[in-house]
């Protein structure tokens, strides 16, 4: 086992909004591209921001995916979602939604009716993880978890849970399934609590930090909404919460293939990317009524 070092750690970028409902930083792939961070093609995290009421809700209309996944983890607030293929959904505080787009959908996301009249704090983060080409038009899936529906781990003497969301943590398997070795955890610590992690030297690893200070490897500080991004130089390494915290942990096996991205459709050719096109416009990724 080799000690992991950090390659850099990454201030919030300017915030803009997608829609008028999701007011985000984007880390992938607006400072850290897409092909270093592979499996993970973006993250949008609209860190704590608070919405006044709202007849109308806010959020994001109709629109279409293709080629890849979309991962969506609610902290603050309430999401809803309607797809084409007749999935509709609310993801409430501490949720997660995994939507496998493949071979196309149509979906809409918005904040909640009843939250969006009474408005409130909302925190959030939509990663897309991309699909190896093999898997690119596997048909449309939804995976929808409440809370209570995550697998957690308790650390020793109460420093916290870490919650798999997907990939395995301690022997403990995550809730979602994927299309290649993804891990997604939650390490919720309480302040001096410490937590260890340990994933392969190729995979692409990073941390988010949600909320509070953490200390990493005892070496290198980071604070609330920034990102670390570690090297491909080892194995292990070791959250230490100097306040009581919650860190995204992300780390997945490269996809090696070429990526070819044109707004939401992600391919592997440019001819894949113009069929993707002809097929929204003629209808086949269904619609939404």
């Amino acid at each position: 086992m080799t000690r992991k070092s950090t390659e850099a750690i990454i201030s919030p970028p300017l915030h803009h909004f997608v829609g008028d409902g999701f007011r985000v930083h984007n880390f992938i792939p607006g400072i850290v591209p897409m092909h270093r961070m592979s499996p993970f093609l973006m993250l949008d995290y609209n860190s704590k921001y608070y919405f006044p009421p709202s007849v109308k809700p806010r959020g994001v209309d109709v629109h279409p995916h293709k080629g890849f996944e979309t991962v969506t983890i609610a902290y603050k607030g309430r999401i809803s979602h309607h797809d084409s293929t007749g999935n509709s959904d609310v993801i409430e505080e501490g949720g997660v939604q995994w939507m496998t787009a493949g071979s196309g959908i149509l979906h809409k996301e918005y904040h909640e009716k009843e939250y969006s009249a009474k408005g409130g704090d909302f925190q959030m983060v939509q990663l897309w993880v991309n699909l190896p080409s093999r898997f690119k038009e596997t048909s449309p899936k939804y995976q929808g978890f409440a809370s209570s529906e995550i697998p957690f781990y308790e650390l020793e003497n109460n420093q916290g849970i870490i919650e798999i969301i997907s990939g395995e943590y301690e022997g403990f398997q995550g809730a979602a399934t994927t299309f290649s070795p993804t891990h997604l955890l939650n390490a919720k610590i309480v302040s001096g609590g410490k937590a260890s992690f340990s994933f392969p030297s190729s995979y692409s690893t990073a941390l988010l930090i949600i909320e509070g200070n953490a200390l990493i490897n005892n070496e290198e500080f980071a604070r609330t909404d920034h990102f670390v991004l570690f090297k491909n130089d080892g194995t292990d390494f070791e959250i230490e919460a100097k306040e009581d915290a919650i860190v995204l942990i992300l780390s997945g096996e490269p996809i090696l293939e070429p990526i070819v991205a044109h707004g939401p459709f992600v391919m592997n050719t440019s001819a894949q990317i113009e069929q993707a096109i002809l097929d929204y416009k003629n209808g086949k990724f269904g619609s939404i009524t």
